[in-house]
């Protein structure tokens, strides 16, 4: 059985201890591609769709905002972090198609990938919520970390 840092000697959960670490700058950058379908996308204007429950692309960037900062309290083994900055755009890609990137910074002991990923995430669901009553053939294909930077390895993804 492989080593996991998240389970003690006895097979049981554990947080990993952080303590010995150094702080680092750290980065994360995760995507995300949602198909929203021309049913959707033919709504927006400007690139942004105003619905009954407000402005699609801002309101999603604020709910993923927020879940950076709450990943530890939706992901058990993740530490509660003090987050320097979020920074989450959404393009339309085509008639069919969105992306979201998250970028997430940290001065401290631990990575933010599970940050990253968790704010593209809900940016996501997000969208999928304010746009369900034009269409609820949206799907949200792919979740992905593209870079991390910082501690003992650097990550880039293509």
């Amino acid at each position: 059985m492989p080593d996991f840092s998240h389970i003690n000697t006895s097979g049981n959960p554990k947080m990993v201890n952080v303590s010995e670490k150094q702080i680092t700058q750290r980065t994360a950058i995760a995507k995300a591609k949602i198909f929203l379908g021309k049913e959707v996308i033919s709504h927006f204007t400007n690139n942004e769709l105003v619905t009954k429950k407000g402005p699609v692309f801002q309101t999603s960037i604020i709910a993923g905002i927020q879940a950076v900062k709450k990943t530890s309290e939706l992901i058990p083994m993740c530490h509660p972090l003090m987050i320097n900055g979020v920074d989450i755009d959404i393009q339309i890609l085509d008639d069919d198609h969105a992306e979201v990137t998250c970028k997430v910074s940290i001065e401290g002991k631990t990575g933010v990938e599970m940050e990253a990923l968790t704010g593209a995430s809900v940016t996501c669901l997000t969208m999928y919520d304010m746009c369900k009553s034009i269409s609820q053939k949206m799907l949200i294909q792919e979740i992905k970390l593209m870079e991390k930077t910082g501690g003992k390895s650097d990550i880039k993804n293509g």
